[in-house]
């Protein structure tokens, strides 16, 4: 789906005409029109102010071009699913169970390591193959790399 289509949808579901939804995120009517005529696209800004309106992240808005994950666990993110900051925008690099109110709930690799064989392994995939694939997996994610000298 398009953006337009997207802004469109989100608008009247939330039963708001353009001008209202205008006032609310300090643009123009017209501005509104344009972005559901496919003339134009929201700045970043409005795009940030959209999202908290709506409480979509910013690649919904946008008609999710990318699959989002996790940089923790690796968890595939969904709006329901991704973290947000102190302030209520949403945070599109971590999922909610491993960064919330600010803070990062696991403090090593070895301990969300043992807390995902703990909750996924089962008979299909024993401890030792699930523990393998995150030992091997995890480190690959922005929140565990090591940082380059």
């Amino acid at each position: 789906m398009d953006t337009k289509d997207i802004l469109l949808e989100l608008r009247t579901k939330s039963k708001l005409s353009q001008d209202e939804l205008a006032e609310k995120i300090f643009v123009t009517r017209q501005a509104v029109s344009r972005w559901e005529n496919g003339e134009t696209v929201p700045n970043t800004e409005t795009l940030k102010l959209l999202s908290k309106f709506f409480d979509v992240s910013i690649n919904t808005l946008l008609g999710a071009p990318r699959q989002l994950i996790c940089q923790c666990c690796g968890m595939p993110l969904e709006d329901s699913s991704i973290s947000k900051e102190p302030d209520g925008s949403f945070n599109e690099e971590y999922c909610k169970w491993c960064y919330a109110d600010g803070k990062f709930v696991y403090t090593g690799l070895s301990e969300l390591t043992d807390f995902l064989v703990a909750h996924m392994a089962n008979e299909a995939w024993p401890p030792e193959q699930a523990r393998a694939y995150f030992e091997s997996q995890l480190p690959k994610l922005n929140h565990w790399k090591e940082p380059a000298d």
